[in-house]
């Protein structure tokens, strides 16, 4: 048996169901998205087996990009849980077949209740599809299974579906990188999005170097830093001459060879160095130090005086 072939060609199916889900798509979509963004509580999200954890996969994506929601074990909700869906929420129902009895049962429960039902399903003349408010087709022609019995390409078009909904509804909220920090606080992606430079820059002993110094001189002086740097400045003043790095160095000494004792630090420093402004967020700095191929960047004030520097290794503790 060729595993690479067989893998490829389940692969294929599987992404050939979420392709199809595009001609599905239709103006209950487009209710669908506006009821939920007027939505006043939450949209509580329930199935049953893997369907059931397709579902709290969708209820967590939306929580996580704007849209309050929560999932309910189906057998739960039948058993006392429904009594935490207030009115204002809305319901979402996911079944591949449309016909599975603990769903209908919720719907059945939820009858005079004025809770609005979205059903997401691969039959729009199913139970579910002919007794919910709103429909959501994701119809598959079969299951990436070889047996086409497991939920195989099924599970995969409702969650392709449950994160298109999500997506649309972040446009539609014109929601915002700072906006989905609040919601992940934790770990290295809240970290750059809400911390900003002057909360990781080096604010003391600045490497300062004269414009007069020769390179030789120079090179000591950065090799004890602990930067890899020398900021360029005439003493007493505060305005910004240039940058000097150990690569600066490298290439003054290869274009001047023999005469490289007597070259000072201003022939072969950069000028105009890049900075930042100590409110930039820690994103703007790894742009920067992409776009730039740079790893560090002095942090200036409105006035363009130095207060501070930051560096890549910072940027990664």
């Amino acid at each position: 048996m060729n595993t690479i072939e067989s893998a490829s060609k389940y692969l294929r199916e599987e992404a050939q169901a979420v392709l199809e889900l595009i001609p599905q798509l239709n103006e209950s979509f487009d209710k669908v998205c506006n009821l939920i963004l007027s939505c006043k509580g939450h949209i509580v999200v329930t199935g049953v087996g893997k369907s059931g954890h397709v579902a709290a996969k969708i209820a967590a994506t939306l929580a996580s990009t704007g849209t309050p929601a929560v999932y309910i074990n189906a057998l739960d909700a039948l058993h006392g849980d429904l009594g935490m869906i207030c009115s204002g929420d809305i319901m979402l129902l996911i079944s591949n077949s449309g016909n599975t009895d603990e769903l209908l049962r919720i719907v059945a429960a939820l009858e005079g209740r004025n809770i609005p039902i979205i059903a997401m399903t691969g039959n729009s003349e199913s139970l579910l599809g002919k007794h919910c408010n709103y429909h959501i087709q994701v119809k598959v022609e079969r299951e990436a299974c070889p047996l086409n019995l497991a939920p195989t390409s099924s599970t995969t078009a409702a969650m392709a579906m449950g994160d298109t909904l999500a997506c649309v509804l972040m446009e539609m909220r014109k929601f915002k990188a700072n906006d989905f920090a609040m919601f992940h606080p934790g770990g290295s992606l809240g970290r750059k999005l809400l911390i900003r430079v002057k909360d990781v820059m080096y604010k003391d002993n600045f490497p300062i170097i004269s414009p007069d110094m020769k390179l030789s001189d120079a090179l000591l002086f950065i090799s004890n830093g602990k930067l890899g740097l020398g900021i360029v400045m005439e003493e007493g003043k505060y305005d910004i001459l240039g940058i000097i790095t150990d690569g600066d160095i490298r290439r003054a000494v290869e274009g001047a060879q023999q005469n490289f004792l007597n070259l000072t630090v201003a022939e072969a420093m950069t000028k105009n160095p890049k900075t930042i402004g100590p409110e930039a967020k820690l994103t703007e700095i790894q742009r920067m130090f992409h776009k730039h191929k740079i790893h560090s960047l002095l942090v200036v004030d409105d006035n363009r005086r130095l207060i501070g520097i930051v560096d890549y290794f910072a940027i990664m503790n």
